[in-house]
């Protein structure tokens, strides 16, 4: 398996395939020469085929279901998959929480709130809370305080991600954070 910025080639029968994959499952991947299962969807173009990949099933139906929202093409929905964990994002969609979604290049206020619009009802029929979620204020405090001690969004959203759920509350939160990012 070869590796490019934003995307890996990965051979197939002696055809290599390339496949744009969101930051998370870029870093999950093995290394060359190792063998890996993705999940792919093919975006067809005019001028363009073009492989989308994800380790998990259900990024890859989210994904199907954000490339059908007018004015959102592949790459914004790898973009919005790449700023959160999937069970986040849903939740945040669910709760009109649209300070994730504009955390993405080219996704205004307008788009994320045609997201949300979009998206709400389909993610409350699969039995998500569709009220304010708590959860969501801490970890975008988390977020916050990550960023206001002089971490990026990236490195700040990276460590979060690595905090286990079990650990709640925002302070505890930062802390379990902040040593992560110490290891680094």
């Amino acid at each position: 398996m070869l590796r490019g910025e934003r995307f890996v080639v990965i051979d197939g029968g002696g055809v290599g395939y390339r496949i744009f994959v969101g930051p998370e499952t870029f870093k999950k991947l093995p290394q060359s020469g190792e063998k890996a299962k993705i999940w792919t969807y093919l975006y067809v173009r005019e001028n363009a085929l073009e492989l989308y990949g994800f380790l998990d099933f259900a990024e890859l139906e989210f994904f199907e279901t954000l490339i059908q929202i007018p004015g959102i093409g592949p790459k914004s929905a790898l973009g919005i998959l790449g700023v959160a964990p999937l069970d986040t994002l849903k939740r945040a969609i669910a709760s009109e929480d649209t300070s994730y979604l504009t955390k993405v290049s080219g996704i205004g206020r307008k788009v994320a709130d045609k997201i949300v619009v979009e998206l709400k009802e389909k993610l409350g029929k699969g039995g998500i809370y569709t009220g304010p979620d708590p959860d969501l204020r801490e970890e975008e405090d988390a977020l916050l305080a990550l960023q206001s001690l002089g971490y990026s969004q990236r490195q700040a959203r990276e460590a979060l991600r690595e905090v286990p759920q079990k650990i709640q509350g925002t302070q505890d939160r930062v802390k379990a954070a902040l040593k992560i990012l110490g290891k680094k």
